[in-house]
């Protein structure tokens, strides 16, 4: 069975720090990433890695103050989020790619993950 189960959420000042991780099991994944959804808003890509190469890709959004990294060891994926904004809050979903694409963008496009967390919470005070 399938399990992504994200932690790490929270409530952060604007320019504070997070890091969240996202814990995968149950089979091996080609590329993970990180998505995220306010209020009324659609869901929007954050950041992706790949498991072989490690090639990463960023929202325009975030980039610069995001950064994903994947422990093989432990088959997680972190997210590190720095200078936090009001603009960041959302909750914050952990996804897996059960397959593996060529295309770069893929890495961005929800509909190509197979697999979801339930999401934690990210809440940045002005």
């Amino acid at each position: 069975q399938v399990q992504l189960i994200e932690s790490g959420g929270g409530l952060a000042q604007a320019g504070g720090s997070l890091r969240l991780s996202c814990a995968a099991s149950g089979r091996t994944f080609s590329t993970m990433g990180w998505f995220r959804q306010a209020p009324g808003k659609k869901r929007e890509f954050v950041a992706a890695i790949r498991g072989t190469g490690g090639r990463t890709y960023y929202a325009d959004s975030v980039k610069g103050r995001f950064t994903i990294a994947w422990d093989n060891a432990q088959n997680t994926v972190s997210l590190q989020m720095t200078n936090l904004q009001p603009e960041d809050t959302a909750v914050y979903y952990c996804a897996a790619q059960g397959i593996w694409y060529s295309a770069i963008s893929y890495m961005s496009a929800d509909q190509k993950y197979d697999y979801w967390g339930q999401g934690t919470q990210v809440t940045v005070s002005s």
